[in-house]
């Protein structure tokens, strides 16, 4: 058993530093492919790189790399979340923020010559929410403007990480807009947002369940075809028929997205005439979904 749980948490610790390796990998291919070579100041560390590469090319020749200007942000941006965040998180982020920056030094900035910057747009947002939406699902960043809001959610968390982006990024949008001009930033400012959105959805994806509530005659029955069939655990509700004033029970359960058709293919066949009421679920944690604190644990 011991044995099982080691290799379960090495199988884990392995797909987390695979996804933040992909995520990464997308968040630099969005840089060096489209936003950079269309001048997108789409927010973040690479963002205001952009811009400084602009300003500085009449004193370096070709301007300080965006890939070398992300390292030197990054270092105090550390320091603060290596206090706030722990080592175990400042490892991961060590890890995606490498990864991030070793891309961006090895994949070629290839401009494709692309005049519809609406369609840049959308292309960048989707490669870089991808990214950046794979990255936070193992809750962990690639440094930056990622990490700022990580340190941000610290003390605000009613908002997400992607959120909290929009509002740290649009203060390097402006910059990118007095940069660049008004027409560039207004396009960069839909890719943030469609990013943003991008990775919500990837974000709330991995997190999203069902809920049923089942009420019947023959509860007994289907709680235990549900405990046998899918292997998910059932809770029974006392309730009180408000018409009838008869004493029910009412089972309560709440499985994945692929499994509530199972659910209700089970109630039906049971019991033809069963109240079956289901609903989505944002976020579960516990046994069979994401345990408390160990979604990623490196330990």
């Amino acid at each position: 058993m011991a044995g099982r749980k080691i290799r379960s948490k090495k199988i884990l610790i392995i797909r987390k530093y695979f996804i933040i390796f992909i995520g990464a990998l997308l968040m630099a291919l969005s840089v060096n492919l489209v936003y950079e070579p269309m001048q997108l100041v789409t927010g973040g560390v690479a963002g205001l790189a952009i811009a400084v590469k602009d300003w500085t090319a009449g004193v370096v020749d070709g301007g300080i790399p965006v890939w070398l200007f992300t390292i030197f942000c990054n270092i105090p941006l550390f320091i603060i979340a290596l206090k706030i965040r722990g080592v175990k998180f400042l490892i991961s982020t060590l890890f995606g923020t490498s990864v991030y920056i070793i891309s961006m030094m090895l994949i070629p900035i290839v401009d494709f010559g692309m005049d519809d910057y609406l369609l840049a747009s959308i292309i960048g947002a989707a490669l870089g929410g991808a990214g950046i939406g794979l990255v936070f699902s193992v809750q962990a960043s690639t440094g930056g403007t990622d990490l700022v809001a990580y340190i941000l959610q610290h003390k605000n968390r009613h908002m997400s990480v992607p959120q909290l982006l929009i509002f740290v990024d649009g203060a390097i949008i402006i910059i990118g807009a007095l940069t660049f001009g008004l027409g560039n930033a207004l396009y960069a400012l839909i890719a943030v947002f469609l990013s943003s959105k991008v990775s919500d959805s990837i974000l709330e994806g991995l997190k999203f369940a069902k809920m049923a509530y089942i009420i019947s005659d023959r509860h007994q029955e289907i709680a235990e075809a549900i405990l046998k069939q899918l292997d998910r655990g059932v809770t029974g509700i006392n309730a009180t028929g408000m018409y009838s004033n008869k004493e029910k029970k009412m089972l309560f359960c709440v499985v994945s997205r692929k499994e509530i058709v199972k659910i209700i293919e089970i109630s039906q066949k049971i019991d033809s005439k069963a109240f079956v009421i289901i609903s989505d679920v944002r976020e579960v944690m516990g046994e069979g979904f994401i345990e408390f604190g160990h979604q990623f644990n490196d330990k």
